[in-house]
């Protein structure tokens, strides 16, 4: 009963982390479709959604199974109940990728602008917390987890940067509010990408170690 059980597993570790990598790539398409203003690359996004959906709804069938028909405990339960909540938080990622395609076509519509920052920093900060958070599932690494909730508050704080700057940015330039208000948007859809990662790794904290993180106050991050 256990090897089968053990073997089921296996499997639903598998399926989670080829969703991750899909997302992943879906969340890379998306900000090198902003990056190059290229609304047709965003619409592949769009259009691929439904994968993610379909993905996400017969992985967690498939942990609902397990749950039935082997009723597991400790370690193989704290692991089955992680994964549940991390195949939603990817998919609520592959669903903020979607956000972000979305509009990068409203802005391609627009002459370019300038405006007192770019989206380089947060991005890659946001695309890395996304790999660590997937990174700690696949090793099982507790360490790497703590250090991606870590990185969340520095990804809040970009966000508040760009948030006041974009204020700023609409009062001197009216007629380009759509435009900045989209950028505003683009930030807001990297900012939930990165509590999502923030999410999953707290996800691995509790699958290796049976701590429930999540709703610690900022700050509060480190080792127990």
């Amino acid at each position: 009963m256990k090897w089968h059980l053990q073997k089921e597993i296996d499997k639903l570790k598998k399926q989670i982390l080829s969703l991750g990598a899909m997302v992943e790539e879906r969340v890379r398409i998306a900000i090198q479709a902003h990056e190059k203003r290229d609304g047709e690359l965003a619409r592949k996004i769009m259009n691929a959604d439904c994968e993610v959906d379909a993905f996400e709804v017969e992985l967690e069938e498939e942990c609902l199974k397990v749950l039935a028909l082997h009723q597991p405990v400790a370690v193989d339960l704290r692991f089955i109940s992680a994964v549940i909540k991390i195949n939603n938080d990817l998919e609520r990622i592959g669903d903020e990728a979607v956000n972000i395609a979305e509009r990068v076509i409203n802005i391609s519509k627009w002459p370019p602008v300038t405006v007192p920052f770019d989206f380089r920093v947060m991005a890659e900060k946001t695309e890395a917390m996304l790999k660590g958070s997937l990174d700690a599932i696949v090793n099982l690494d507790a360490d790497l987890a703590y250090k991606i909730c870590l990185l969340d508050d520095e990804v809040d704080e970009i966000n508040h940067s760009i948030y006041d700057k974009i204020k700023e940015a609409i009062s001197r330039q009216p007629d380009r509010v759509g435009l900045l208000i989209n950028l505003l948007l683009i930030s807001r859809h990297l900012e939930r990408i990165a509590d999502h990662a923030t999410n999953i790794a707290e996800d691995v904290i509790y699958m290796i170690e049976g701590e429930i993180s999540r709703h610690r106050k900022k700050g509060a991050w480190g080792r127990p």
